[in-house]
């Protein structure tokens, strides 16, 4: 019994530093800002006052809209191609080599900069980039492609290179949890390459693949700093509307409601994913149903 009383407190005590920082630095600010929602705005002045004025006005704009769904397009199509290239860079790692230097190869792109690998995109793709130079070097086009830069390919394409490598040590923790002892007797048993895949590894890393498909989702469905740089006109998202309600409009309740409904929205697309699994019978639950 005192035995047991002490490995509970010596547990409460490891996880206490953790839950206070989450409380102090997340869950409080979070609440403040949900609270701040309803609030009103004059002259960059915050006034106490409970309404549903700024979620009204939220949603009776059709722009609001419009810039949602180009966020939600952003995430939607960065975790599919993020998680669609790590995962069989995972299977690689995990299941076909002995060492971790593919492994780290990829993870070295987060020695460098947020902003630097943004930067290095725009020169790449450039009219004086290294594509366009060398397409035109090799005849290929007469002139740079414009369509490159400042536009939604873009944004995605520098999006991908970033969350690759968050994607890829999430896959790679899940994936090492299923021993190939489970692979090899499912192949024992007869079961054929698609339904190792779709039956023992995929529902035996759920929780990764649920996790590396949100978290890149979010993170690039709610970025406003590279469709800012190099989405130009139509690369416009909510995320940018929310900071510049913060920064230069000093309408914070305004920016806040805008930020909940854009949570709302991650939610949704949350459920509609972990749905979806369901339905293809990769989820936990499922993967012995005929």
């Amino acid at each position: 019994m005192m035995k047991g009383r002490r490995r509970e407190a010596m547990g409460l005590a490891l996880v206490a530093p953790s839950f206070l920082f989450l409380l102090v630095f997340f869950i409080v600010p979070a609440v403040l800002l949900f609270v701040c929602s309803f609030w009103m705005a004059q002259a960059f002045k915050l006034i106490p006052a409970f309404t549903f004025d700024n979620y009204g006005r939220a949603l009776s704009a059709s722009g609001f809209y419009l810039l949602t769904w180009n966020a939600l397009k952003n995430g939607l199509c960065t975790a599919v191609l993020t998680v669609g290239l790590s995962f069989p860079a995972a299977y690689f790692i995990v299941y076909r080599t002995r060492g971790n230097l593919l492994f780290y190869l990829i993870l070295v792109s987060w020695f460098s900069s947020y902003l630097v690998r943004i930067y290095a995109w725009r020169v790449i793709l450039g009219s004086n980039g290294l594509i366009n130079t060398t397409l035109m070097q090799l005849g290929l086009i007469s002139q740079p492609l414009e369509v490159l830069l400042f536009s939604p390919f873009a944004t995605i394409l520098t999006l991908t290179h970033i969350m690759l490598p968050f994607a890829l040590l999430l896959l790679v923790s899940a994936l090492r949890d299923v021993k190939k002892e489970y692979v090899e007797a499912a192949r024992d048993l007869g079961a054929s390459n698609t339904e190792v895949l779709t039956r023992v590894i995929l529902p035996m890393c759920y929780k990764g693949l649920v996790g590396a498909f949100m978290f890149t989702f979010v993170i690039s469905a709610g970025d406003f700093v590279t469709p800012q740089l190099l989405g130009g006109r139509d690369g416009m998202t909510t995320g940018i509307l929310i900071a510049n309600q913060f920064r230069t409009a000093g309408n914070w309740p305004f920016g806040a409601a805008m930020a909940f409904l854009l949570l709302a929205a991650f939610l949704i697309v949350y459920l509609g994913f972990v749905r979806l699994l369901d339905l293809l019978r990769l989820a936990p639950g499922r993967r012995f149903h005929d």
